[in-house]
C-alpha cells in the first residue's frame, strides 16, 4: 500500500490490483465507521447533550467489557441532571458505575437513592450506597425510610402469630399490650446492623420488663406513656440498622389474674399435701392398732397356755404325794 501511494505521488502508473485493495480497505473502514456511528452515535449524542461526559470510545469499551452501555448512560444522565454527577463528594463517575454493574449491583437503584438522599439533605456518597446495595439491602427503600419513618407492630402478627404481648405486674394481673414502633433507617449502621426482628424483640422485652416492675396493673393503665419512656431510655436501637423515633402503646387489655390463680393452685396443692399427710398418719394409726390387737391376742394365748399348765401340775403333785389340803396340813 505504501508503495502504491509512493507511485501515485510520483505520477507513475500502478497496478489496478492496488486500487482494488485500497478501495476495499477504504470501504471496510467506512463501514466500520458507519456501524460505530449507527450503534453508538445516538448514545454519544444523548450523553453529549446531557453533559454526561461519556466518549464514544468509552461506549465501545463498555460493550467489549460486557457492560450495558444504556444502563450506565442513563444512570450518568440522571446523576448529572440531578446535580450529583459533578459533585466530587458523591463520587459518581463512569468507571465506578461500570465497576458496580460488573459486581452485580443495581446501578439505577443506587443512583436513585443518591438523588433522593441529596434532595433530603442526607449524607450518602456513592461508595456507601454501592456497599449497601451489594450487601443485599434495598438502598432506595432505606433512603425513603430515612425520609419517611416507618411504623411496625410489636408484636408482628405476620411473623410471630401473636397480636398482643402478655406481661404480668407485681400484683399478679396480666396485661395484654399491642405497641406501634416508629423507626427511621440509620444509613451509617445499615451494613451489619440488626434488622426489624431485633427491634421488635427488644421493644417487646422492654415492655414486659417495665410492666413486671410496676406495683399494680392500674398504675400501668393510668400512665401508659411511662412504659414508652422507660423503654426508649434503654437505647434499644443500638447496633441496629434503625433509629427508634417513638414507641406508642396502641392497646391495653386486662387479662387473667395470674397471681390469684397461682395462689389458688398453691392452696389446692397445699390441701392435697395436707390430705396426703393425714392419710399417712391415719394409715400409721390403723397399722399400730392392728399391731396392738395382735399383741393382745398373743398375750391371751400365753395366759391360756399358762392356765393349761395348772391342772397338769396338780396331777403331777397328786401322783408324787406332794399335794396337801388345808385340813391335813398339820399332820
Amino acid at each position: 500500500m505504501l508503495q502504491a501511494m509512493t507511485l501515485l505521488a510520483q505520477g507513475e502508473p500502478i497496478n489496478w490490483v492496488l486500487y482494488v485493495v485500497i478501495g476495499a480497505i477504504v470501504v471496510v473502514f467506512g463501514l466500520v465507521i458507519l456501524l460505530v456511528v449507527f450503534v453508538y452515535g445516538p448514545l454519544w449524542f444523548q450523553a453529549y447533550m446531557s453533559s454526561a461526559r461519556i466518549s464514544i470510545f468509552s461506549l465501545i469499551g463498555m460493550t467489549l467489557r460486557q457492560v450495558n452501555a444504556r444502563v450506565i448512560l442513563r444512570a450518568k444522565i440522571m446523576a448529572m441532571q440531578a446535580g450529583v454527577g459533578t459533585d466530587p463528594e458523591t463520587g459518581v463517575t463512569t468507571q465506578r458505575l461500570e465497576a458496580h454493574y460488573l459486581a452485580g449491583g443495581n446501578v439505577p437503584s443506587v443512583i436513585n437513592a443518591i438523588i433522593a438522599a441529596h434532595r433530603a439533605d442526607i449524607d450518602l456518597d456513592f461508595d456507601r450506597a454501592a456497599a449497601i446495595d451489594l450487601a443485599g439491602r434495598d438502598v432506595l427503600e432505606a433512603v425513603r425510610t430515612s425520609v419517611l419513618p416507618r411504623v411496625i407492630d410489636c408484636p408482628d402478627p405476620s411473623k410471630s402469630g401473636k397480636s398482643t404481648l402478655s406481661a404480668i405486674s407485681r400484683n399478679g394481673v396480666e396485661l395484654k399490650i399491642r405497641a406501634r414502633v416508629t423507626v427511621r433507617t440509620n444509613l451509617a449502621q445499615l451494613i451489619g446492623g440488626a434488622t426489624e426482628e431485633t427491634i421488635i424483640a427488644r421493644v417487646g422485652e422492654g415492655i414486659i420488663t417495665s410492666i413486671g416492675s410496676a406495683d399494680s396493673h392500674l398504675q400501668v393503665m393510668e400512665n401508659p406513656d411511662q412504659i414508652s419512656k422507660a423503654v426508649l431510655a434503654r437505647g434499644l436501637d443500638a447496633q441496629t440498622a434503625f433509629s427508634i423515633v417513638s414507641i406508642d402503646i396502641a392497646d391495653i387489655d386486662v387479662g387473667e389474674n395470674i397471681g390469684a390463680r397461682l395462689q389458688a393452685d398453691q392452696a389446692e396443692a397445699d390441701t392435697r399435701v395436707a390430705r396426703a399427710r393425714a392419710e399417712s398418719r391415719r394409715a400409721e394409726a390403723v397399722a399400730t392398732e392392728q399391731e396392738m390387737k395382735a399383741r393382745t391376742a398373743h398375750n391371751r394365748a400365753k395366759v391360756l397356755q399358762a392356765e393349761a399348765q395348772v391342772p397338769l401340775a396338780m396331777a403331777e403333785a397328786f401322783r408324787n404325794g406332794k399335794f396337801y389340803t388345808s385340813d391335813n396340813s398339820g399332820g
